[in-house]
């Protein structure tokens, strides 16, 4: 088992992290690195989740955001990530909680998803990425749909609303939210 490193959201800004990770052909979306509980309950009251929704996140990691939206919740959720370790323990992570049932985990790359059937969409990538997934997440998501990014932004996509949280070990986290108004046609 490989050894999980803190990582400064701040530090990734520039992109090159990405390169000095892992030198691949294809672009690092994010490294994995797990959203602290107390940001993951504030990001799912920001975006607002009900027992109707289906929760989209991108980049799920080990599956905490799509778990938590189902157990406070009741909603469904679907985690999209590429690594098939961390979607085989987030399988698990979903049935020790007893949310299996509810939520779903797929090995994918995230910017070849339909996205059209959720209602609200996290991530936690970097802003190049997310940049990348904007015209996507604007052509495919319906009026009404939410989306939360932790950390970055989506450059001129003015959010409706940006939160700073502090977490447990007192590091200051960002919260960008944005309610889809219209679609945007298909880029």
């Amino acid at each position: 088992m490989g050894t999980l490193v803190s990582i400064d959201p701040h530090f990734w800004a520039g992109g090159s992290l990405g390169q000095q990770l892992a030198p691949q052909e294809e672009p690092l979306l994010a490294p994995f690195v797990a959203t602290p509980q107390e940001i993951v309950d504030e990001i799912l009251r920001l975006a607002e989740v009900r027992k109707d929704d289906l929760v989209y996140d991108l980049g799920s990691g080990d599956g905490r955001i799509v778990i938590a939206a189902a157990k406070r919740y009741g909603a469904r959720g679907v985690g999209l990530e590429i690594d098939p370790d961390l979607v085989r323990r987030s399988r698990e992570n979903a049935r020790h909680a007893g949310v299996a049932h509810l939520v779903e985990f797929q090995e994918q790359d995230v910017l070849t998803v339909d996205l059209s059937p959720a209602t609200v969409v996290t991530l936690y990538l970097f802003r190049e990425a997310n940049l990348t997934l904007r015209p996507r997440i604007q052509s495919q998501l319906r009026p009404g749909s939410r989306v939360v990014s932790h950390d970055f932004d989506m450059g001129h996509w003015q959010p409706a609303a940006i939160r700073r949280v502090q977490d447990k070990t007192g590091r200051l986290r960002t919260l960008y939210f944005w309610r889809i108004q219209t679609r945007s046609p298909s880029p």
